[in-house]
């Protein structure tokens, strides 16, 4: 349960911090101090696929729930994408996750590259620039990419509340958990070309809107994910490892011939485990869900995940992760974004937090464990694959010694970078103030209550309502007060 974890704001100083962590018995190198540039590792330039990345602080794609029904951004978006200018950041990873078809969209006020919305999303990405241009001067050291996906098991395209599951196979355990119909219909080849056809076309007007890579998609469970799993599925997409990475290496193979200039990424579950639920024995104090258990696993063996021991799924197997990023490296591609797991369905794999998200369960670990675990993931793949570039995901929860963390894995090689999600929507400025003050503002740091969660799984916007002035004064902070007094 969440309070059988010390809070990381009451440890009282790094050796408190190392101290909790040598309780759990987690190796991870903290430095004692924040560094500022030039002395912070990181503050060191790299240079990527003939990009130049003038730090080592990273962007997460960020989603908001707050386009348009059509796909277009609002002034909530554009704010959001203004905050990623001004971080300080030099790599910003996709901005957010765009979908490159209607029906592909996660939720109904997910961005969509269309016609229509081109000249909108080339404002997001000319608005960013300049902002970083007005604060830090310098751009030609920043690099901003656009995500593009499909949300395949996980699409809502026209109501938040309606699930239009496009599947690759069925999921005995995913299906039950999400209802999905036995009698559901499974994507056809035929329809993933034509999906191949839509990412070709969108990276293409990625290319002509000026950014300088996109990332294809491939993790949380989202269609590029599904299709690393599909083990069963009879045909050119399923079975063998070349078939559940020719929707890759396709979509590759025709960017290169549209939009040879256009550098490419992958945003990659390097693992995943079965889904989690509350604890039906266990509930928490006060009507609070209960702590998280694995969902009954043993009817579905072996099971349909990437990244696990199929025979035990709540053990990591990197096997065909070191093969995926091996078609990487084969494939020309060496912007690599790591992450783990699912938000919908094991949240606590994903992005560690202390308080779940309306929908989730009580961490059934203290949330360190979680991030260290997606940490030495990371280490052991950039260990075997030095050339990409690896960005690393799951370092929010450190909260106050996120850089004294970030520090110490880029010093040590452990990766190339680190990426921030969550936390810039409290506080984006936290890379400029690592690299220039070498120190935080702590009230603005993210104490991962999940509100930014919890506000779209009920369809209202996602942002910091607890943190950001902006959104605890909207009228969404009363809706969502009121929807967790409810639950």
């Amino acid at each position: 349960m969440a309070d059988a974890y010390p809070l990381i704001g009451r440890l009282a100083d790094v050796a408190a911090f190392r101290a909790r962590l040598a309780e759990l018995g987690l190796e991870l190198p903290v430095e004692a101090t924040i560094l500022s540039a030039p002395e912070s590792p990181l503050a060191e330039p790299a240079e990527v696929d003939g990009l130049a990345i003038g730090n080592r602080w990273c962007i997460h794609p960020m989603e908001g729930w707050d386009g348009t029904a059509t796909g277009l951004p609002t002034d909530h978006t554009m704010r959001r994408w203004q905050r990623f200018g001004q971080s300080g950041a030099k790599l910003i990873w996709g901005g957010e996750a765009v979908a490159v078809r209607h029906d592909g969209r996660a939720n109904p006020n997910q961005l969509l590259l269309a016609d229509y919305t081109t000249a909108a999303i080339r404002d997001l990405r000319l608005q960013l620039v300049r902002e970083h241009r007005e604060r830090y001067g310098e751009t030609d050291d920043l690099v901003v990419g656009l995500q593009l996906t499909h949300s395949g098991r996980f699409c809502r395209p026209n109501d938040k509340r309606r699930l239009e599951p496009q599947i690759l196979y069925h999921h005995p355990i995913l299906d039950r958990k999400f209802g999905v119909a036995p009698e559901a219909p499974v994507l056809t080849d035929q329809q993933i070309w034509e999906y191949i056809g839509d990412y070709h076309r969108a990276a293409v007007v990625a290319a002509e809107l000026g950014f300088d890579f996109v990332d294809l998609k491939h993790c949380h469970g989202y269609l590029g994910h599904e299709f690393l799993s599909a083990y069963d599925r009879p045909g050119e997409f399923g079975g063998s490892f070349e078939n559940r990475t020719r929707f890759l290496r396709e979509i590759v193979k025709g960017i290169r011939a549209q939009a040879p200039d256009l550098r490419l990424g992958v945003r990659l579950s390097a693992f995943d485990f079965v889904p989690f639920r509350p604890d039906p024995a266990r509930p928490g104090d006060g009507g609070k869900p209960g702590p998280g258990v694995p969902e009954p696993f043993d009817e579905a063996l072996p099971y349909a995940g990437f990244g696990c021991n199929r025979q035990h799924p709540l053990a990591i197997d990197l096997t065909e992760t070191h093969r995926f990023l091996s078609l990487l490296e084969d494939l020309g591609i060496r912007l690599v974004n790591l992450t783990a797991g699912s938000p919908y369905y094991n949240p606590h794999i994903q992005r560690p937090a202390i308080y779940p998200p309306s929908d989730g369960y009580q961490p059934p670990e203290d949330p360190l464990v979680g991030c260290v675990r997606q940490i030495h993931a990371v280490r052991d793949l950039k260990a075997y694959f030095p050339q990409l570039f690896i960005v690393g995901t799951a370092y929010t929860y450190f909260q106050e010694y996120l850089p004294h963390v970030a520090q110490a894995v880029v010093r040590e090689g452990w990766v190339d970078s680190v990426g921030i999600g969550r936390m810039v929507l409290s506080y984006p400025e936290l890379c400029a103030d690592s690299l220039r003050a070498g120190s935080l503002e702590k009230k603005l740091l993210c104490r991962t209550f999940s509100d930014c969660t919890t506000a779209p799984r009920n369809g209202l916007r996602s942002g910091c309502y607890p943190l950001d002035e902006f959104y605890k004064r909207s009228p969404e902070r009363r809706d969502l007060a009121a929807l967790k007094r409810a639950d």
